[in-house]
């Protein structure tokens, strides 16, 4: 179990390197454009070269963010509950999240063979969405591996009861 907990942990910090990569691409050409902009020579297509890297920034960094448990609780009402319920609204929203997560990859590879096959680009600079949309399934995908981790340490006692 350790190394498929190793794994996916290392997963998920890789996916968290590109959305890394990603934002620091976005500082980087926001500020070049606001300068450019001031010699009157902007950088045609900022405006989505941002949006398709936001796109990844957030996709990519969900599975570490939550792996560390990076991301807000609201769990006053379970902290009243005992240890072994508490394990059971873990694994239950768990389940929840892995059937959302599931859903939602699946459907992100059928968008992206949508856009594959209409060769849909965008406006500006011609890039293709596909890339993005199959990235994204991925991130999600690695995402119900790292709530599958979750259950696992929940049952090896490895979870903290957090929700």
């Amino acid at each position: 179990m350790k190394i498929v907990l190793a794994v996916v942990h290392g997963l998920s910090k890789f996916l968290n390197s590109i959305s890394s990569v990603a934002l620091i691409a976005i500082m980087v050409l926001t500020t070049a454009d606001v300068v450019l902009r001031i010699f009157k020579k902007p950088i045609v297509g900022t405006y989505e070269i941002v949006g398709l890297l936001g796109a990844v920034v957030i996709g990519f960094g969900i599975p570490l963010t939550s792996w560390i448990r990076g991301h807000i609780f609201v769990d006053f009402i379970i902290e009243k509950f005992p240890e072994g319920r508490k394990d059971v609204v873990n694994i239950f929203t768990r389940l929840l999240g892995i059937g959302l997560f599931f859903i939602a990859g699946w459907n992100l590879i059928i968008v992206g063979m949508d856009l594959y096959v209409t060769g849909e680009v965008s406006l500006t600079r011609q890039l293709p969405f596909y890339p993005i949309a199959y990235g994204l399934a991925v991130s999600c995908f690695v995402q119900c591996l790292v709530l599958i981790c979750d259950i696992i340490k929940i049952f090896g006692g490895e979870f903290g009861g957090e929700s």
